[in-house]
């Protein structure tokens, strides 16, 4: 979860949300509507969601959180200058890493694209539990 500052006067305060959802890739539907509903008005919004899927799909595939009882949750950030979601997962054997992939690959690319399309992303965590962050900066219309 990021920290932030309390607002400045004037400023809307920031909002957040939480879900958790089973462990299943069939759920990566379910969160990006979770997210959708939320940032509707977002002008970053595909890029979002782009980002909750792959954050989610990496939780499923990759961390106990897809086997059999494991779950996974997503937190929602939103100020009126970013939107960051989280996906905090079960844990598992390997750090997450955003690297090149095969062209040809039909995988590998998940963090790398988050890498390329949020302002920032990172991790905190060990193998009994991680939380992958994708922050979005940008202005909402007012």
């Amino acid at each position: 979860m990021l920290l932030m500052n309390p607002p400045a006067a004037g400023m809307a305060p920031p909002l957040y949300w939480r879900r958790d959802f089973p462990g299943g890739l069939m759920q990566a539907r379910a969160a990006r509507r979770f997210v959708a509903c939320l940032l509707e008005g977002c002008p970053f919004l595909d890029d979002v969601l782009l980002a909750t899927d792959e954050l989610v799909a990496n939780a499923v595939r990759h961390t106990k959180s897809g086997q059999t009882g494991g779950s996974f949750t997503v937190e929602v950030l939103r100020t009126p200058q970013c939107v960051a979601v989280s996906v905090a997962d079960q844990g598992g054997p390997d750090e997450p890493v955003a690297r090149e992939a095969d062209p040809l690959a039909e995988s590998g690319r998940g963090l790398r694209t988050v890498s390329l399309t949020a302002t920032s992303w990172g991790w905190h965590g060990n193998s009994s539990g991680r939380t992958v962050t994708a922050v979005f900066e940008g202005k909402w219309p007012a």
